[in-house]
């Protein structure tokens, strides 16, 4: 059963109980989808100040798919190297935009988001796809949160 936390520490402190409780929901389980389900769910719970959660995954044919995640309908297939989630995949590193509206090629999916985070997923050297975290304000993501975006994707990464 998971219960709700109330995050009280400072953001450091409060990431470090949101990985225990990642490393929680997914011990044991081998399941993709109900990881990467669990993962985009809690994400969500966690995170003030965004409006979408979520995977993209890679296709056999060399594009991302939608996967699960929290928020409005998205975007359902993008190709890599175009966007901020195929920067990502095509370079192979986190991609932080303080104002999407300033990123050259942004793929608009929900209006209302200003600033992303897409953090690439890697299993034994291959790209497994992307988690893109949006908010509806510029410059929400910092530092702080890449490393530890960053740390939760690698802890979801041993279950996949």
């Amino acid at each position: 059963m998971f219960n709700v936390e109330m995050y009280t520490g400072n953001r450091e402190e409060n990431y470090e109980l949101v990985k225990k409780q990642l490393q929680a929901l997914l011990h044991d389980e081998k399941n993709q989808m109900a990881n990467l389900s669990n993962t985009s769910a809690l994400l969500n719970q966690f995170l003030d100040r965004i409006n979408w959660v979520g995977f993209y995954l890679m296709d056999t044919n060399g594009e991302l798919v939608l996967g699960p995640f929290q928020g409005l309908p998205a975007c359902v297939r993008i190709k890599v190297g175009k966007g901020v989630c195929g920067t990502s995949a095509l370079k192979r590193e986190t991609v932080r935009v303080e104002d999407v509206h300033q990123f050259p090629g942004h793929i608009p999916c929900d209006a209302a988001s200003r600033s992303e985070i897409v953090i690439p997923l890697l299993k034994n050297g291959e790209l497994f796809g992307v988690l893109d975290i949006d908010s509806p304000e510029v410059n929400r993501f910092d530092e702080l949160d890449q490393q530890k975006l960053e740390e939760l994707a690698a802890v979801l990464m041993e279950h996949i």
